[in-house]
């Protein structure tokens, strides 16, 4: 049938989760997944795990695992990337050295010095793939779930022919808590978003055919309703709440990353108090924890007799493949090069807006304006993504500072001096993940 490529598939809660998606739909029972990942061990974990559920169900899906890239990519006619060059260790510099000068990051993967950096290492490699795909499989459809997403894709749309989508599962999981705080079952909301990724809009939000926002301004006269504690690292929610109540609408992602895309949050004792956030060391400690806990599950599951439970995500990736495989149409939301779709948003920016897919492909929307505040909210993060991109492809140290000048968290804390200093840090320390840099 087909072969769909899974490059990272060594993060295996992820790659669980895709391998389940796909096998779980009869029409792919006779296809390949081809596993890729440059982590011997963390590869076969996730090849045994998927051995498994195609022995213990009966499915016929021949499931390759490689550490060659290009093996895994020949012949493809889906890929699915989520990388992270550098790992825990690169993400750490990301966000201690910043927070040493007062840029106390959420979580410093989108824009922020922490996403700027991201993408510096990010994007060579993701062009690199992409140089591969237009050789072994060019009638491929690249999936990218790698972060920051909008500088990726919009390196991607620039400098390749490839055909790709940005996928990020924010909108998703913002429509179901947007259900729970009106009361109402997740799949009876429907919703129109548009923007740009980790800050779209919900432009539409509407329950049993009629509109839902004034049901939301209701609810959140209680603070109870937004600020709850959980087990989340994301915590409460009063981030999203005070932007809802400013602007007039509310956005994908959760309350810490909106923080640090804006300059009203993260930059005195007092802010991080008043809307709960939480450290980026704090989030990483969580994350490595986490980390180790996956990998104990993991390995109890392989050891266990008992049948392994598969149970289909909200992830828009097996949609989008059952779509153009069998011609059932569906409508998701996905990240694009900005063909004026979104008027008021700069031409050739990367968006993120619903698509309609089927057989024929992946179907971008037209929005029209956004809002204004909304789309200049946007705008000052575009700024960040648009230089960030131009010094990840020329390889150009002055454009990465600029990039981080232009932040608006960044910038509302310190000086350009001491940004300046604070990235020829960040290059030094970070320089053997950061090859050719001038």
């Amino acid at each position: 049938m087909v072969k769909i490529a899974l490059i990272g598939a060594g993060s295996h809660v992820f790659a669980r989760r895709l391998i389940t998606d796909f096998l779980l739909y009869s029409q792919f029972e006779s296809s390949t997944i081809a596993l890729m990942d440059i982590d011997r061990d963390r590869l076969d974990s996730v090849a045994a795990f998927a051995r498994r559920a195609v022995e213990q169900w009966g499915f016929r899906t021949r499931i390759e695992a490689t550490t060659d890239r290009r093996k895994a990519l020949e012949g493809a006619d889906y890929v699915v990337t989520s990388i992270r060059v550098g790992g825990i260790a690169a993400n750490k510099l990301d966000l201690e050295i910043p927070a040493k000068y007062g840029v106390r990051q959420g979580v410093g993967d989108t824009i922020e010095p922490g996403g700027v950096f991201y993408g510096l290492r990010n994007i060579p490699v993701m062009l690199d793939i992409c140089h591969d795909i237009e050789e072994l499989c060019p009638d491929a459809w690249l999936m990218n779930y790698t972060n920051p997403m909008a500088m990726i894709t919009w390196a991607i749309n620039d400098h390749t022919h490839v055909k790709n989508v940005g996928l990020c599962h924010s909108v998703q999981t913002t429509s179901a808590e947007l259900a729970r705080y009106i009361g109402a079952p997740k799949n009876a909301v429907s919703y129109w978003v548009a923007g740009i990724n980790h800050m779209a809009w919900f432009l539409e939000f509407k329950w049993r055919g009629k509109d839902a926002y004034p049901l939301l301004r209701e609810r959140f006269k209680d603070p109870s309703v937004f600020s709850r504690q959980d087990a989340h690292w994301a915590g409460p929610d009063i981030v999203r709440a005070e932007i809802f109540r400013t602007f007039g609408y509310f956005n994908t992602e959760s309350s810490q990353h909106m923080s640090e895309y804006v300059p009203y949050f993260r930059k005195r004792p007092e802010l991080f108090e008043k809307f709960k956030l939480v450290d980026s060391f704090d989030r990483i400690s969580d994350q490595e924890q986490r980390r180790k806990r996956q990998d104990e599950d993991l390995k109890k599951a392989l050891e266990s007799k008992e049948k392994i439970l598969l149970q289909r995500s909200d992830e828009y990736c097996h949609y989008i493949v059952h779509s153009i495989e069998t011609g059932i149409p569906r409508r998701v939301n996905t990240n694009v090069r900005n063909t004026g779709l979104i008027i008021n948003l700069p031409q050739g920016c990367c968006v993120e807006v619903p698509c309609l897919v089927d057989e024929t492909g992946i179907h971008p929307c037209h929005v029209g304006d956004l809002p204004s505040q909304c789309a200049a909210l946007n705008r000052t993060n575009i700024n960040v993504q648009e230089l960030g991109v131009k010094a990840a492809i020329g390889r150009d140290k002055r454009l990465a500072s600029q990039a981080v000048l232009l932040d608006p968290l960044t910038s509302a804390i310190l000086s350009i001096e001491e940004i300046e200093k604070m990235v020829e840090e960040m290059f030094e320390k970070e320089k053997e993940y950061l090859q050719g840099f001038k």
